[in-house]
């Protein structure tokens, strides 16, 4: 990846996860109907956040420690995110007797609840989340997500360590 600036490596991750939010609304929430958990929309939340974070890094272009600076937080986004995937997983991999409640859907959380607890809700997940709807390769979303967070935790370690 010597090849690719700076600049031009930050790109391609914002754009990576901008593709990667397109597809997750489009595809599969639109087109296949597929209505995202909670833990899903944290997820996304967390894609958007890495985008953001590689965008500004792209537009700014710093030298020196701004440049490890948002490579660091790119990482940082990225493990938390790669975090409530592995939670998903974890809840998919229960058994249904130890699987917990389903929630309500979230427009009503958004409609009824403040802002705080709403966040509380999406991190915590519910029953909703423990349900695979999904699968490629004998992988569901979440683990696919993982991947997604896997690599752009990879080019934030590029970004981090480059030399110029």
């Amino acid at each position: 990846m010597n090849y690719l600036t700076y600049r031009a490596l930050n790109l391609l991750g914002a754009l990576g996860c901008a593709g990667a939010l397109i597809i997750a609304v489009v595809y599969f929430q639109q087109h296949l109907g597929l209505e995202p958990c909670y833990l899903c929309i944290t997820q996304r939340v967390f894609v958007a956040m890495v985008g953001v974070i590689f965008l500004m890094a792209a537009l700014h272009n710093p030298l020196g420690r701004g440049r490890k600076i948002y490579s660091g937080l790119a990482i940082a986004a990225s493990i938390g995110g790669a975090f409530f995937s592995i939670k998903q997983l974890w809840l998919q991999s229960l058994p249904e007797d130890s699987i917990p409640a389903c929630g309500p859907p979230v427009d009503y959380l958004m409609d009824v609840f403040p802002a705080s607890e709403v966040i509380t809700m999406l991190i915590r997940g519910d029953g909703n989340c423990a349900k695979v709807q999904w699968e490629l390769f004998s992988m569901s979303m979440p683990g696919w997500v993982l991947v997604v967070f896997v690599i752009l935790s990879g080019i934030g370690l590029i970004q981090l360590f480059r030399k110029h």
